[in-house]
């Protein structure tokens, strides 16, 4: 599928509990994203513009140009706003990771238009916009496990991948791995398959080993290799 970017979400160390492998030394669990992603992402972090902590004054009669320039020191030596901003990030005006950043819009003279809003919220509202899927494109799920572990004192490696690809606009990828497991169980609870009561996470083998059989049929699979 390419190559991918991945960052680590978090303190991953609380789900040894949930997964009742507490005795294992650690544990990663990341984000995998297009090649340039992190780069072009950090240029949003290093303007501030992922700050949910404060409200922007009259945000909503403000471009997205003038909050831009708003969050640029002073001491930054040029007019024009990409040249700008690069120089801030210590990037290649002309790079990947500008490029990226220019596609949004972020340095466009267009009204921000929504009032009392934290940086992080403006950048969601722009990005909502602009990542939004067209009639004619198809997301893609990538995720891949890899587990070290010693057996009969020999280092093992597993590696377990999913890819999922979207059909169109409405049946996404997305929509088949999030909506399809919570199909299946609803079904089997209605078919009194599953026996538990309350709330669960699935990590039990009662829910989740029904439901992986299920979804294998409809092409939702990992691949184990060694």
């Amino acid at each position: 599928m390419g190559v991918f970017e991945g960052y680590a979400n978090r303190d991953s160390l609380a789900y040894r509990y949930h997964y009742s492998i507490e005795n294992i030394p650690t544990i990663l669990r990341g984000t995998l994203r297009q090649s340039g992603y992190c780069r072009a992402w950090d240029v949003f972090v290093k303007l501030g513009l992922t700050d949910d902590s404060f409200k922007v004054e009259s945000s909503e009669k403000l471009t997205y140009s003038q909050l831009i320039k708003a969050f640029l020191p002073e001491n930054v030596k040029t007019e024009n706003l990409p040249d700008a901003v690069a120089q801030f990030c210590g990037l290649p005006v002309d790079g990947e990771a500008m490029s990226k950043v220019l596609w949004t819009g972020i340095f466009e003279d267009e009204l921000i238009g929504i009032a009392d809003a934290s940086p992080a919220q403006i950048l969601q509202h722009l990005l909502e916009q602009k990542w939004k899927l067209q009639p004619h494109d198809k997301d893609m799920i990538v995720m891949q496990h890899q587990f070290d572990y010693m057996k009969n004192g020999v280092k093992e490696k597993l590696i377990a991948s999913l890819v999922v690809k979207g059909d169109d606009q409405q049946y996404t990828a997305m929509a088949k791995t999030v909506g399809l497991p919570l199909g299946i169980v609803a079904k089997l609870l209605l078919e009194g398959k599953i026996k538990l009561t309350g709330v669960h996470i699935p990590v039990m083998k009662e829910i989740y080993e029904p439901v992986l059989k299920e979804l294998e049929l409809q092409g939702i699979v990992f691949h184990e290799t060694k």
